[in-house]
């Protein structure tokens, strides 16, 4: 036996296990995957191109990285993979090779108020144990330094019974410190609303006088107010009494009986409270967004001036420094104030905290603070502070998949990425990279260039291989790669100027800027050098103004492209209008919808801990609704045909004819302007790439009215053959008579400007400063700042 394990290890040639060197996938259908069969290669960085919607995110992320957490789930008991999400398998015949997959993607952190950059890297949570172990005076253990969690105390005493009639009382006593500020509870703000916002106090409770958003006369919530027996239904509000007005604003929760139901009455401020203003304001739907920006107004806490801190917490100190003043210093200055301590009792700690902060500052984050509100990150700032907790990782062997990795990112920025991509790869890691800047491209040890259009017109490999295989293949990346805008010849003159004076938002330095009017203006600078904070922070949003920013939009399986830009509505009205029922009768979501599915034309099956299988549904087969709407017709065709059109045909179709339709043609002309013409009028918004939801924002946006379009970052997610189309987008809307203005770090949107605003020359404290007003032409010839000089390098000259 000994010696045969010899022999073996003295055995010429490559070891077995040296030969599992690639991910093998074979037959892939997920989403528009039209059998795709390809190897990647393990321990190399290999980046998947093509045109946005060609099935990149479908293969890397719905499928390999899909499949590796499907298996590691299924590693565990049954009895904790019931609390695990259930993930299908993918549409695919073989996935061969696999590793452990982590999943670096674009989606927005948690938007809590409580949320913060801190607590989402655990930066915060050294932070309080530093300062429960350093901090003078001593306040208590780490939860003492957490805006999560309350001081509690209580007391009080039970009965212990030792049988023989002897029973004796012992009392009790439990406290715990915490951080919390008491006023905002954590939140760093607080709220102030303005009544007159709420309702008229003219009309009575039976006249359906509230303008709250769902609070309407014949809702539960209005009936358990009007019911609840403390009021007069038909007085108006503004003659209550001081009891009867405390009662209807302010009344602690109390239990009611309305037809026979036990329901609970609440005051309508607490009320809004929980269900509003609990919530944070970029994660609320628009029309909330729209009302609590009218009837609320936020102010800093007084009590704890912003800092979500008890006065307790913030008594204690290390130095000069407590620990608000910490969480409060931009990362790079708190790295070099944590690098000046020198305690060794905690030295393992201080090592840790060290590295966690070096790798904002590498990553190209130092401008951050660590009590900044996640959900104010943009996706690319989401998407690098993922990154963090993988850098310095002793994991090997990992298959890193990230998402447009370059989003959000200055040129001068982008080179800092790729080092850390490849540092990742050159420990021994696979590294699978969906992008489509020709930066980031460029790295690749391995291209997979997916296409060969978007849709059912994509889902095929049209090239693997080298990047200059890419260069020659022909292929629409291939033919784009090196695609350079030219410094337009001439620049249109601006109708006049949207002042700004004194800009001190955020990092601003008392910022003082013309934006000229009339012409497409694009604002540029590094990350976190104020562009947003000038722009978003300083323009007024009165109802010329129209903001297109970066939050994603929402949706359900249900949701689809007409549901979203609000072009099912005339679709019914006019289907309705021809047949001469209901509109609602044509909705999947109401009185027409399939009984048997409900409207989701699939029958799902609960499987426990395996994932629910979707089956189509055998009543309607799919088509959602019940067979007696489908007897309906517009043009010739049934609701359902036309919900499977493609814009582009549905273009044709309500434009003219027995199915002509002006309200529904004009927002299908914006779909097919953003190039979306392929997509079907009923896909759920759950299969769309990142790209094609950005376009699809963008294009319900159109519809708005307002002189003035402030866009933030609109490349997010486009090929380099999609922004040739943004950019005649653009300038269609600037010759219509429209301003735009837009926050940018492609160097093509920058190099078709009229105007270009550099902020700079650097990040925080550093930014925040007007660098350069100008022509794209005279940024280039100054060369004056980093943006000129990479828009110089970009354009050739």
């Amino acid at each position: 036996m000994s010696k045969a394990t010899t022999t073996d290890r003295q055995s010429p040639g490559p070891h077995v296990a040296d030969s599992h060197d690639v991910i093998r996938v074979h037959g892939a259908r997920e989403n528009n995957l039209r059998d795709v069969s390809i190897e990647i290669p393990k321990r190399r960085l290999t980046v998947f191109t093509g045109v946005s919607g060609s099935g990149k995110s479908s293969l890397v992320f719905d499928t390999i990285a899909a499949e590796s957490q499907r298996l590691i789930n299924e590693t565990y008991s049954a009895f904790l993979q019931g609390f695990m999400p259930n993930l299908a398998r993918p549409e695919v015949d073989v996935l061969d090779g696999l590793t452990t997959a982590i999943a670096v993607d674009q989606q927005r952190m948690g938007s809590d108020p409580r949320s913060t950059v801190g607590t989402a890297t655990d930066a915060n949570a050294m932070l309080r144990i530093l300062f429960s172990r350093l901090g003078t005076p001593h306040i208590g253990p780490p939860g003492a330094f957490s805006f999560n969690t309350a001081s509690v105390s209580a007391s009080g005493g039970f009965t212990v019974d030792r049988g023989a009639d002897k029973t004796r009382t012992e009392k009790v006593s439990f406290s715990r410190t915490g951080g919390m500020c008491t006023h905002c509870e954590g939140r760093g703000t607080v709220s102030d609303i303005d009544l007159t916002q709420l309702y008229d106090d003219s009309k009575s409770l039976s006249e359906d006088p509230f303008t709250i958003p769902t609070y309407t006369g014949d809702g539960w919530v209005v009936r358990v107010i009007a019911e609840s027996g403390f009021f007069d239904k038909e007085k108006p509000i503004r003659k209550y009494t001081k009891k009867e007005r405390h009662d209807f604003l302010y009344r602690e929760p109390v239990k009611v009986k309305i037809n026979g139901v036990n329901l609970t009455y609440e005051g309508l401020i607490p009320k809004l409270q929980k269900s509003f203003l609990s919530k944070d304001r970029e994660s609320m739907q628009p029309h909330i967004r729209a009302f609590v920006d009218r009837a609320v107004t936020f102010t800093r806490c007084p009590d704890c001036d912003g800092t979500r801190l008890s006065e307790l917490a913030r008594s204690s100190k290390i130095g000069t420094v407590n620990i608000a003043d910490a969480c409060a210093m931009e990362i790079r200055d708190l790295a070099e104030w944590v690098r000046g301590l020198d305690e060794p009792s905690v030295a393992p700690l201080l090592t840790k905290l060290r590295h966690t902060l070096d790798s904002f500052v590498e990553i190209g984050l130092g401008y951050l603070s660590l009590d900044r509100s996640s959900g104010t990150l943009s996706g690319g700032e989401a998407q690098r502070t993922k990154m963090i907790r993988h850098l310095g990782s002793s994991l090997t062997d990992v298959t890193y998949v990230f998402d447009e990795p370059s989003i959000g990112l200055h040129p001068h920025d982008i080179q800092r990425m790729n080092n850390l991509l490849l540092r990742l790869r050159d420990k021994g890691n696979t590294v699978l990279v969906v992008e489509h800047k020709p930066e980031t491209i460029a790295i690749a040890d391995h291209v997979v260039d997916l296409g060969p259009g978007a849709g059912t017109a994509g889902g095929t490999v049209c090239f693997e291989g080298s990047l200059e295989g890419l260069r020659g293949s022909g292929t629409v990346t291939g033919r784009h790669l090196d695609d350079r805008a030219k410094i337009k010849a001439t620049v249109r003159k601006s109708t006049g100027a949207l002042e700004i004076r004194g800009a001190s938002a955020n990092n601003l330095q008392s910022v003082d800027v013309d934006i000229p009017l009339g012409v497409l203006t694009v604002v540029t600078g590094v990350a976190g050098s104020g562009k947003s904070s000038l722009v978003h922070g300083s323009i007024p949003a009165d109802e010329g103004v129209v903001a297109i920013d970066q939050t994603p939009i929402r949706g359900s399986r249900r949701s689809n492209p007409a549901t979203y830009t609000g072009l099912a509505d005339p679709i019914r009205k006019a289907f309705a209008k021809a047949n001469g029922v209901k509109p609602a009768l044509f909705s999947a979501n109401s009185e027409g919808a399939c009984p048997t599915c409900n409207g989701a034309g699939v029958i799902y099956t609960d499987l426990a801990i395996m994932q629910s299988v979707a089956t189509p549904c055998e009543e309607c087969e799919g088509r959602r609704f019940e067979a007696s709407v489908l007897e309906y017709r517009l043009g010739g065709r049934d609701i359902s045909e036309v919900l499977a059109m493609p814009v582009s045909e549905a273009e044709e179709f309500f434009g003219s004819g027995e199915a002509r339709t002006p309200a529904a043609h004009k927002i299908l002309q914006r779909l097919a302007d953003v190039g979306l013409g392929y997509l079907t009028l009923g896909q759920p918004l759950t299969t769309l790439s990142g790209g094609e939801r950005q376009r699809l924002k963008l294009a319900t946006h159109m519809g708005d009215k307002g002189g003035v379009y402030v866009l933030d970052e609109p490349t997010t997610g486009l090929h380099l053959a999609d922004v040739e189309q943004l950019l005649g987008l653009l300038d269609r809307l600037v010759d219509s008579g429209k301003s735009v203005i837009v926050i940018e770090h492609h160097q093509a949107v920058m190099a078709h400007a009229d105007w270009i605003i550099d902020l700079g020359p650097g990040a925080g404290h550093d930014g925040g400063r007007i660098v350069f007003e100008g022509t794209p032409a005279d940024l280039v010839e100054a060369r004056s700042t980093l943006t000129g000089e990479h828009l110089a390098a970009y354009v050739g000259a």
